[in-house]
């Protein structure tokens, strides 16, 4: 992985990547408050929500190919959804000769299309934002350093922990497991808490370097060593369009509903 990448970062040169980190972080949140924000029983602003993400993409050049495998990270909550019409009580309805709840209807069609929409969203940000500038930016959003730091390291050993995880799989395979039987559940469980534990061992030994290195909790401001310079107005009014866009359409589907 190259310099300032994670596993969702997408390389390119586009204006969207150009665009500063903490605008995009802030458009990010907008722009989901007034999804969230939309009354479901209204359809159209959905439909307008999903164009804009659409044309981000565009703007991005972002393929479709490359987005949606990555959208699966939301199927547990599509379970949920799907799992709603048959729990939920109150008044039903006949779907198939099926009696389903209508509340339950209602909250399945609210969960899958603002989930969709607010995951769509994140992975555009997660695709044209490299780690090295999310130190900076979220400090300079005033977001505690602490919690920056714990992000920014997160992300950075993801991968390393994805990558001792397969180890650790191939270990197993080449000594008989078979993930696909039941009875291996055990040794699969035994293999988590002992990959958590080696997470939990190296953290502290990354924390004891990082204290013997001189780190104090504080994240310094990277603009010192090479970061992007601070957004001025302009950006501010050009990248926060769509979550403007986003927040008028929210407001007019109170207005007409």
């Amino acid at each position: 992985m190259g310099a300032g990448a994670h596993p969702l970062y997408r390389h390119d040169d586009s204006a969207v990547h150009r665009a500063p980190a903490e605008v995009k972080v802030v458009c990010l949140l907008v722009f989901v408050l007034a999804v969230v924000a939309t009354p479901r029983e209204v359809f159209w602003p959905f439909a307008v929500y999903a164009l804009i993400v659409v044309g981000i993409w565009h703007l991005a050049r972002i393929p479709l190919r490359w987005v949606l495998p990555r959208m699966l990270i939301e199927a547990p909550f599509l379970v949920l959804a799907v799992l709603l019409p048959f729990a939920e009580g109150g008044e039903r309805i006949d779907v198939a000769g099926v009696a389903l709840s209508v509340s339950g209807l209602w909250a399945a069609w609210g969960i899958v299309i603002k989930g969709t929409l607010g995951v769509a969203a994140a992975l555009t940000v997660a695709a044209t934002t490299s780690t090295t500038e999310l130190p900076t930016a979220l400090g300079r959003l005033g977001v505690p350093a602490i919690a920056t730091s714990v992000l920014v390291l997160m992300i950075r050993y993801v991968d390393l922990l994805t990558a001792e995880a397969g180890r650790m799989r191939m270990a197993r395979i080449s000594r008989g497991d078979s993930p696909r039987v039941l009875h291996q559940a055990g040794a699969i469980a035994k293999g988590i808490g002992a990959l958590f534990l080696r997470s939990y061992e190296r953290g502290e030994r990354v924390y004891v370097a990082m204290l013997s290195r001189g780190f104090d909790g504080n994240a310094p401001d990277l603009a010192v060593i090479g970061a992007p310079p601070r957004a001025v107005a302009s950006q501010w009014v050009i990248v926060m369009a769509p979550a403007a866009a986003a927040v008028i359409v929210s407001a007019s589907a109170w207005v007409l509903r």
